[in-house]
């Protein structure tokens, strides 16, 4: 399969301890890809979101979620229900180390298009500092 483009809606509700949820909201154009058994999904991230310069990319398999940064911004997170995945997360002044624990994660994809939803907690440097809920649509773009 080809990469497909496609038109994503992404909803991001953080919930952080003491704090009102931060909700971000962003539809943009991304591409759909299919790799045996593990689908791609990436897309450019806007000054919206606080991360322009960077390409998120999404790979989905059996075994679970790997959302990837690279540019401005490099991170990597896996997503795995039940485990707790460690990864460096570098930003422009330096790197912290976070802890993603998920709570639930789930996805029905087709060369259609589909859904991809992920709850996971969040720890920065080893201290708890909320939990994320992360709903993404995927439709593909119109010829």
């Amino acid at each position: 399969m080809s990469q497909i483009p496609v038109m994503l809606s992404i909803r991001s509700a953080q919930l952080y301890e003491g704090q009102d949820p931060d909700v971000i909201e962003l539809v943009t154009e991304g591409c759909l890809d299919r790799k045996n058994d593990v689908w791609e999904i990436s897309y450019a991230e806007s000054d919206l979101t606080g991360l322009e310069g960077v390409t998120t990319t999404f790979r989905l398999s059996k075994r679970g979620a790997t959302l990837r940064r690279s540019g401005r911004l490099e991170s990597r997170m896996i997503f795995q229900e039940g485990v707790r995945h460690e990864s460096l997360y570098q930003v422009e002044f330096g790197a912290l180390m976070i802890s993603v624990l998920t709570q639930k994660i789930s996805y029905h994809i087709t060369e259609q298009g589909g859904t991809v939803d992920i709850a996971y907690g969040i720890e920065i440097e080893q201290s708890s500092v909320g939990k994320v809920d992360y709903h993404l649509e995927i439709k593909p773009l119109e010829a």
